[in-house]
């Protein structure tokens, strides 16, 4: 489903333009809708700075090509790999040896441009955080450390105690038990915020349903699901 977002300008023209920029698509791939009107205007209006704002949307099959296209990852030289993830491993060897007083075991998979980190180690739980918060915050650290020392565009992912695999199974059953409760209340319902991975989760789970639909809303860490009747 795809995420209705506002974008504003002195005229229609310009607020459809700056939204076209910024989602880099063409005018064809959108849906929009006017929220504001630059012919709208009182006299009392003409001293005031004209904002026009417009609401649009990737249409359904621009978004599901989005979706489903394959992510292409850019080849980097194995021993650049290498190196980095011999940083990566000296970074957690010394945190772990200061925090829980040893050094935990790490496994690692290098694929493309992706050094892919799991921790079962029950030790390093307090790692994960309040709904993985600390958790991509470390894989956030170790992405720049992997980046600054390779030179390249290294994409790290970092998973503990199979964290990831049991949120995404848990935000699929409370997409599932939320599109429920919308179509037997007939009412929307907001979503608490998440993470632009999480909406994603979301989004995908109920992009089939017949009776719902999803939107994201609000700005930056703010930004949450709605779940209405179609």
């Amino acid at each position: 489903m795809s995420e209705a977002r506002i974008f504003e300008g002195r005229t229609t023209n310009e607020a459809i333009e700056n939204g076209l920029k910024e989602l880099k698509v063409s005018k064809s791939d959108v849906e929009i809708k006017v929220l504001e009107n630059e012919e709208k205007r009182s006299f009392f209006d003409i001293l005031t700075p004209r904002v026009v704002k417009v609401e649009m949307k990737l249409k359904e099959n621009v978004v599901r090509e989005r979706v489903e296209k394959p992510r292409v990852e850019v080849e980097i030289d194995i021993k650049k790999l290498e190196k980095c993830q011999a940083l990566i491993k000296e970074f957690l060897d010394r945190f772990f040896e200061k925090t829980v007083g040893e050094k935990l075991e790490i496994a690692f998979k290098l694929e493309g441009n992706v050094i892919s980190i799991d921790i079962e180690d029950k030790k390093a739980d307090f790692l994960i955080g309040y709904r993985g918060e600390t958790l991509n915050a470390l894989q956030t650290i170790l992405t720049a450390i992997a980046t600054k020392e390779c030179d390249e565009k290294v994409r790290v992912e970092l998973d503990i105690l199979n964290y990831r695999e049991k949120r995404r199974k848990a935000l699929e059953e409370l997409a599932e038990k939320i599109a429920k409760s919308v179509i037997r209340t007939r009412k929307s319902i907001t979503l608490e915020p998440m993470t632009p991975y999480e909406r994603k989760i979301i989004h995908m789970k109920l992009q089939d349903n017949e009776k719902v639909k999803t939107v994201s809303i609000g700005e930056g860490t703010h930004r949450k699901v709605v779940v209405s009747l179609k």
